[in-house]
């Protein structure tokens, strides 16, 4: 049994402080060039223990679900998880409040100077960069899904969906998704 997997509500109020949420996500944010998601899933699975691959693979399902940036739903989720509604405040306000005061000020810098080839140069290698953090970060996603090929055959449905066709996330997401449930239902009442 993993450690987080063991703890209860209670040991969780004992074993991570309000302090250690909003750090970690402050964390997460300040270092999440290319993309909160990438380092938010090296944070709570990888670093913390916070939340397993499987956990973290169910709660950002949930969250593309949501409105909003799915890292932002993460942090609420992780917070909630770890310390109830006050968890997801201190979550929330890690990631949100110091990184936006430094994203308002460096993209009033940006739009001064935009003109100039070597920001140019630097925005395109920082996008490539982040580019293969996201196709990591989505492979490493798929796998706890690897010995259930129905779920794979979705992933890939709705990579090929979003990719190939040029149909919108959103007719994508809502025309696999419900599928893809009923597939999880029938399948979970043939396992019982």
């Amino acid at each position: 049994m993993s450690h987080v997997s063991a703890l209860t509500e209670e040991g969780a109020d004992q074993r991570v402080t309000l302090a250690a949420v909003f750090t970690e996500f402050l964390k997460v944010s300040l270092c999440s060039f290319g993309g909160g998601l990438v380092w938010a899933r090296r944070s709570v699975v990888d670093q913390r223990r916070w939340m397993s691959e499987h956990e973290f693979a169910d709660t950002l399902s949930l969250c593309q679900f949501l409105p909003g940036p799915n890292v932002i739903g993460v942090a609420v989720c992780v917070g909630a998880k770890l310390r109830g509604a006050i968890g997801a405040l201190a979550a929330l306000s890690g990631f949100v409040l110091i990184p936006c005061a430094i994203g308002f000020v460096l993209g009033a810098l940006c739009l001064q100077t935009a003109k100039f080839p070597v920001l140019q140069n630097i925005l395109g290698g920082v996008s490539a960069v982040a580019a293969g953090l996201l196709i990591a970060t989505g492979v490493r996603l798929l796998v706890p899904h690897i010995g259930r090929p129905i779920a794979v055959l979705f992933a890939a449905l709705a990579f090929a969906g979003s990719v190939f066709t040029g149909l919108p996330l959103l007719v994508v997401l809502f025309g696999l998704a419900p599928l893809s449930i009923a597939v999880a239902a029938v399948q979970s009442g043939k396992a019982r």
